[in-house]
């Protein structure tokens, strides 16, 4: 694939998932397999960050710049995806790691796609869109195209805008929920922007700390507001980004057990979690309609097995 061709990508799949659970209280539950939308299969540059990086890589592209420079956590699936961008488009990629050095399947791959990691302390990373940062970097490493934290920006907005659209046009009815994993909230924001109030945005936030709703929320204002319904629940991290737990653990074999579809412990496993948690408080009208997006991020599979 080139870079061209990303303006038109192909369409990801959307199925129905069969399970007695949600059958039996009259709900259905849609799955958009994202996860599947990757040069190859279970590619990091998949789901929401091949949504994200979309528009992103053809600016790059026509701004000149032969390197990408982006910031992540260890277990950034966005690291993980620019790097695999990067050796599929034929950019340099460098990404700013916080924390100490470590070794995860995430990193690995990036590695291996060609990306020079770069870690920095943590008081580093929080300053780390400084001009004295930024230029320090462009010393080392020469000229790059800034990309932000989980790539959320106005281009990334754009992308996850038209899978809001991709689903609407693919579904046999109109969703009444669209269900995502948010990290940063871009693509939830995204998705906002899509749906234009043709269903009810729910989030689930991966990271812990009730701050999700109010950062969606400061995204939309920059942007215009949002007609779509929406909401965030913050109680189903597992402890934290990147942490999980042995219920977390158990609900994604099983998952895997009864549908044959992977998920990951750092964002799908903790938003279909949440889907079942939430159909067993009734929490879905009879006669629901539930389109839950696999974002992808397997790279990180397997850290959960």
């Amino acid at each position: 694939m080139t870079l061209q061709e990303l303006q038109n990508p192909p369409a990801s799949p959307l199925q129905r998932l069969p399970d007695p659970r949600w059958e039996e209280r009259g709900v259905a539950l849609w799955i958009k397999r994202d996860d599947l939308l990757a040069p190859a299969l279970n590619d990091p540059l998949c789901g929401n960050k091949w949504r994200k990086l979309q528009a992103n890589l053809l600016q790059a592209q026509e701004e000149g710049f032969e390197q990408l420079l982006t910031f992540g956590g260890a277990f950034s699936n966005h690291l993980a995806a620019v790097a695999s961008a990067g050796r599929h488009f034929g950019f340099k990629t460098i990404g700013v790691v916080r924390g100490e050095v470590v070794e995860n399947p995430t990193l690995i791959r990036a590695q291996k796609n060609g990306m020079n990691l770069h870690f920095v302390d943590r008081t580093t990373y929080r300053n780390k869109t400084t001009t004295s940062f930024l230029q320090s970097l462009n010393k080392q490493y020469g000229p790059a195209y800034l990309l932000p934290e989980g790539g959320t920006n106005t281009a990334a907005f754009t992308g996850c805008a038209n899978l809001a659209r991709e689903i609407l046009t693919q579904s046999p009815a109109i969703p009444t929920h669209l269900a995502v994993a948010c990290g940063t909230g871009g693509t939830a924001t995204g998705l906002l922007r899509g749906l234009a109030g043709a269903s009810t945005l729910l989030g689930v936030s991966v990271l812990k700390g009730n701050f999700m709703q109010n950062t969606i929320q400061s995204l939309l204002t920059e942007l215009s507001p949002s007609p779509t319904p929406w909401e965030v629940h913050e109680n189903y991290h597992h402890g934290g980004y990147a942490r999980r737990s042995t219920v977390l653990d158990e609900f994604i074999q099983s998952f895997y057990q009864e549908h044959e579809i992977l998920l990951e412990p750092i964002y799908t496993g903790k938003l279909f979690f949440a889907l079942y948690d939430l159909l067993e408080q009734d929490y879905f009208p009879k006669g629901s309609k539930v389109v839950a997006i696999h974002t992808g991020g397997l790279q990180a599979y397997a850290s959960s097995l």
